[in-house]
């Protein structure tokens, strides 16, 4: 209780001070607003809109509430499944399903201890009715437990056509991602109701499990799919330098660990056999040295005009919002980095109905991000 009313106050008083902002302004000239909208959280590791001014959010440690962006009050949300929090695990992303409405499933991505403190990453959904979660469903709990507590993932998307896709890391054990037999180191694709779509590709294929869509990851933090061109967008971290954005497609493996743009942690040495192999799929961007992604979303605003189109992904390492521009061959033929001198490390997106932007940070902060004026 003392720590619910503590955080209220903070993130009434952030809301409070947001107005005595100075424009941000771009390196180009351009202003935009940057506002505090809450404070005092813990990482905000997932945010989705379930109305024109509510936003519900993930905190790694296990914690869901209700942000309303308007004046920065929280509200605890009850019925919550316990939750194994550990090194990078815990609870994860949320997503609103299609055409959300007040009683419709919220989606999310959490480490469910499965047995002798070891955790695998788990798709579920439950309805909020007012301030408590009901009806909540695991619909799979993945082949991904290990004895490391690293690269669960997870972030979630929609195509719009009734599936749900979700990542999941390497889990700390490289070969899992070349392991048709894992979940490890995949994108996995589901129907909403978490059962199996019959067209996935390794329906049917001895050894491999069917709710794979692709493999060869290493740890996918943002996942989008941009409903204009039918493209599933991913973003995921390399070793030391490679993180990767690549254009998710069915049954094709990106290469984790056997192909790499990345050095290993203990020496100058690459990772993997090569940069590139024939029958890999190549990255259509490579960050070197590494940005540290996490969260991913295609940007289709009325706000910020100038952006759309664009993937606005955040930074943990070198700190910053990261926007890229593809062509329309999804080509990435432009990179800008932003919010560099605010050094947050900003792990979670979200865009509300004007096409604001919302930023959820690390260190416990929600920023909010819109034209100046």
């Amino acid at each position: 209780m003392y720590r619910t009313i503590l955080t209220m106050a903070m993130v009434l008083l952030a809301a409070a001070n947001a107005a005595a902002e100075e424009p941000y302004r771009l390196p180009d000239g351009r202003e935009l607003r940057l506002e505090g909208v809450a404070s005092g959280l813990g990482v905000v590791w997932g945010m989705t809109f379930i109305d024109e001014h509510r936003l519900v959010i993930t905190e790694r440690q296990g914690r869901i509430g209700i942000v309303d962006v308007r004046d920065g009050s929280y509200r605890d949300v009850a019925g919550i499944p316990q939750v194994l929090a550990s090194g990078q695990g815990g609870l994860l992303d949320v997503a609103a399903e299609p055409g959300y409405a007040p009683g419709g499933y919220l989606y999310f991505t959490y480490v469910k201890d499965v047995g002798d403190g070891r955790g695998a990453t788990t798709l579920a959904r439950g309805r909020l009715i007012e301030n408590r979660l009901t009806d909540w469903q695991d619909l799979l709990v993945t082949r991904s437990a290990t004895g490391t507590t690293r690269h669960f993932g997870s972030r979630i998307a929609f195509d719009g056509a009734g599936h749900v896709f979700f990542s999941i890391g390497d889990r700390g054990q490289r070969e899992l991602a070349q392991d048709l037999t894992s979940h490890a180191g995949t994108v996995l694709r589901l129907q909403l109701d978490g059962s199996l779509p019959p067209d996935n590709p390794l329906v049917g294929i001895q050894g491999a499990l069917p709710e794979i869509w692709s493999w060869g990851h290493r740890n996918i933090q943002g996942l989008a799919y941009d409903a204009a061109t039918d493209r599933l967008w991913a973003i995921e971290h390399g070793p030391r330098g490679g993180d990767e954005l690549n254009l998710v497609r069915p049954g094709r493996n990106y290469g984790w660990p056997e192909v790499s743009h990345g050095m290993e942690y203990w020496g100058p040495i690459p990772v993997g056999e090569a940069r590139e192999r024939q029958g890999m799929e190549s990255p259509v961007k490579v960050y070197i040295p590494s940005i540290a992604p996490s969260s991913l979303l295609v940007y289709d605003g009325e706000a910020l005009p100038a952006w759309r189109g664009s993937l606005l992904a955040g930074a943990l390492v070198l700190r910053h919002l990261n926007r890229i521009t593809v062509d329309g061959e999804g080509r990435a033929v432009a990179e800008e980095r932003l919010l560099e001198d605010r050094g947050e490390r900003i792990r979670s997106l979200a865009v509300d109905h004007q096409g604001v932007l919302y930023l959820g940070t690390d260190s416990g902060l929600i920023l909010r991000l819109a034209p100046a004026g």
